[in-house]
């Protein structure tokens, strides 16, 4: 599903020195990434820090070989980089999912750090007709070009909404009338026991740690893929479209 009323998207870039990146945050770009030099300090260096908590924006404290490597211009101890999507909020997309008179799908994305991964659940969440997909503003994978071109550009058409207070947002989903189903292997409930059918929010952890123990306990269904062969795990961009499509199966009866 695609929302007419999203911005034009911006080009991926990367924006270093201060002043620069001061200028990009008032304008209103979106910040994917934000290093600052480690222990950098100075008037500038302030100022910036006290815009980023006024925006709300998370920097990386890094050391300055890091930036080196990012440019070998003046960097100035700040080097950023523009997201090529605008970021929503789903406070606003939940209301206009349910005026249109649909059922919501929802996607939650629980730390998923490979890019590629990004992009390839993205691209099915496009095609299974996910309203938006919901990803953490820290520990999450950079939408970058990696993520758009494996997603086949499905990044630009579906509404992502990264969020600072992650917990809180998944609270909201639930307040806001919707079923929490957690794909987890912490569970004897398989994928196929819940009814996808009434308002819902797929929540997918990453390879490593899988979904947030907080997370778990508020969630209504726990629910796993069968396994039957001797590996007992799937890549987390495969266990999404599997469960993605026992929704659109149960949606589609």
């Amino acid at each position: 599903m695609t929302f007419n009323s999203r911005p034009p998207r911006e080009s991926n870039q990367m924006v270093f020195g201060i002043r620069a990146i001061m200028e990009a945050i008032t304008s209103g770009k979106e910040i994917e990434a934000l290093y600052i030099q480690r222990g950098a300090g100075g008037g500038l260096s302030q100022e910036l820090k006290s815009l980023l908590t006024e925006y709300n924006i998370t920097a990386q404290q890094v050391p300055v070989e890091k930036l080196n490597r990012l440019t070998a211009k003046n960097h100035q101890g700040a080097v950023a980089f523009i997201s090529p999507i605008i970021y929503q909020k789903i406070e606003n997309i939940i209301p206009e999912i349910f005026e249109k008179g649909e059922v919501p799908l929802i996607l939650v994305l629980d730390s998923i750090t490979d890019v590629r991964n990004m992009g390839a659940i993205a691209r099915t969440a496009e095609c299974a007709g996910v309203h938006a997909i919901i990803i953490p503003a820290k520990g999450s994978a950079q939408i970058n070009p990696d993520a758009i071109k494996t997603s086949a550009g499905a990044l630009y058409k579906i509404p992502v909404c990264r969020h600072d207070n992650f917990m809180q947002t998944v609270k909201f989903l639930q307040e806001s009338g919707l079923q929490l189903v957690a794909c987890t292997e912490k569970t004897k409930e398989d994928i196929y026991a819940p009814d996808y059918t009434a308002p819902t929010a797929i929540i997918m952890g990453s390879e490593e740690d899988g979904i947030r123990n907080e997370i778990i306990r508020i969630s209504d269904h726990l629910a796993k893929i069968p396994m039957f062969g001797e590996i007992e795990s799937l890549n987390v961009s495969v266990s999404t479209g599997v469960i993605l499509y026992e929704a659109i199966r149960q949606r589609s009866k």
